[in-house]
């Protein structure tokens, strides 16, 4: 079994680094008009996962870990309900 070092070898740091890539690519034709409203917001969300992530497992506390974890989880179902918001205003498609 390989042991964690650090945040760069889990997994779901790996994925969601390259989610941050597919979120970038995902509003780069958003209209000009939601460069401070949706765009902004999606790609602060996407980018908030593997952030929280990567600051939590610095931690010396496994509790405080966790937090971090939860942050990320908060920030992907932020992340969802715009995707969701989008799609409803036709701006962009999944």
């Amino acid at each position: 079994m390989n042991k964690i070092k650090t945040h760069k070898d889990l997994d779901v740091y790996k994925q969601s680094i390259e989610y941050v890539a597919e979120i970038y690519k995902y509003t780069a034709d958003f209209p000009g008009e939601e460069k401070f409203g949706l765009t902004s917001q999606l790609r602060r969300a996407a980018v908030s996962i593997p952030t929280n992530i990567s600051e939590g497992s610095t931690r010396k506390l496994t509790k405080e870990f966790i937090q971090f974890l939860y942050v990320s989880l908060w920030s992907s179902s932020e992340l969802e309900t715009l995707l969701e918001i989008s799609i409803n205003l036709n701006i962009g498609s999944v």
